[in-house]
């Protein structure tokens, strides 16, 4: 399965809360499968979990479920690796539920910080699916697996359709939802740690990527974009934890109302024009679907949005040339067949 216009590789939690008749069965097979890497998923089961087969996952996860959680386990039903994560579907005496674990030891800090944000955010009554705590209290727990130590979690599984950008009403609900979710995370700055923040300011790195990492895909674009920097002050408002990675294959629909935000993995400290700026540019892409989004989605997304929260006369002048920026670090490459650049 192809990244493009990703920098990291696809996390299960974009995937884990879908459900019924034609979406995690027609996606996934029973049994272990790979995300999107062309490897055996058998040989990486083994070698960066050390699990001999998916037997073995079932066997560990049920005594990891009843020993720490107190879950009694009916059965395993699928199992799907990204890079050091998986994702383990269960059936349960508590419902249908996901156990999620990464091996990545220098994210285990930050995937804490996420999994206690998601009780937070449920909590302030944004759609997410809310950590079940072990017998102990926890959210998030440190085990060993046969081959090291594994950064575990479960959470419910949550049902809906990923956001189908062509709907409009639910492209509204989606900005709208967004702002809630700013409004959430603004409120929880002290509950958790930012995994992630900017020191220089929106001008500076700008003009720092138009000099060290612009690719020369689209050169009037970029040009463009350079002289709508120059004339912007900078913005005033305080940078706050965004999600950051806000986008169809995250948000869970039904009858066009979002009943679901996915994967708060990548919560930065941003400003929240930006975070919108981004979620309008990738807002249609899914797992193989990179497509740039119609200037007519990307309008009704931020109405949405401005329907609970409008922007600043600051935000407002800023927000084209956020767009444009994070179009052009949108295009994949010469190799533009999606048509990334031409959107420009």
């Amino acid at each position: 399965m192809p990244r493009r216009a990703r920098t990291r590789p696809v996390d299960p939690a974009t995937i884990f809360a879908i459900s019924g008749p034609t979406t995690v069965e027609s996606m996934l097979p029973l049994g272990l499968s790979m995300l999107w890497e062309s490897v055996e998923p058998d040989v990486a089961l083994k070698e960066r979990f050390g699990f001999d087969s998916f037997g073995t996952v079932t066997a560990w996860a049920s005594m990891a479920l009843d020993e720490t959680w107190g879950i009694s386990v009916g059965r395993c039903s699928r199992m799907v690796i990204s890079d050091h994560n998986a994702i383990l579907w269960v059936k349960s005496d508590q419902g249908d539920l996901v156990v999620k674990w990464s091996r990545a030891r220098e994210r285990f800090t930050s995937l804490e910080a996420s999994t206690r944000l998601l009780r937070t955010l449920a909590e302030r009554g944004i759609p997410v699916a809310s950590p079940i705590a072990t017998a102990d209290g926890l959210d998030r727990v440190t085990l060993q697996g046969p081959s090291g130590a594994l950064s575990v979690t479960v959470l419910p599984e949550l049902t809906g359709d990923w956001l189908d950008a062509k709907d409009h009403a639910a492209v509204l609900s989606a900005g709208a939802c967004l702002a809630e979710v700013h409004r959430a995370l603004g409120a929880s700055h002290h509950d958790v740690p930012p995994i992630s923040t900017r020191a220089k300011g929106l001008n500076e790195r700008i003009d720092d990527w138009l000099a060290r990492r612009d690719r020369g895909f689209a050169p009037e674009a970029s040009r463009r974009l350079k002289r709508l920097v120059s004339r912007l002050p900078e913005l005033d408002d305080e940078p706050q934890l965004v999600h950051n990675d806000f986008r169809a294959a995250n948000i869970l629909t039904r009858d066009s109302k979002v009943v679901g935000v996915l994967d708060f993995d990548d919560v930065v400290v941003e400003h929240r024009v930006k975070d919108l700026a981004k979620a309008c540019v990738y807002l249609g892409t899914r797992f193989t679907e990179w497509q740039p989004t119609p200037t007519a989605v990307r309008q009704t997304l931020r109405a949405g949005y401005e329907s609970v929260r409008p922007l600043s006369p600051a935000e407002a002048r800023w927000f084209e040339t956020l767009v444009l920026w994070q179009g052009l670090q949108a295009i994949p490459g010469e190799n533009d067949t999606a048509g990334w650049a031409s959107a420009l």
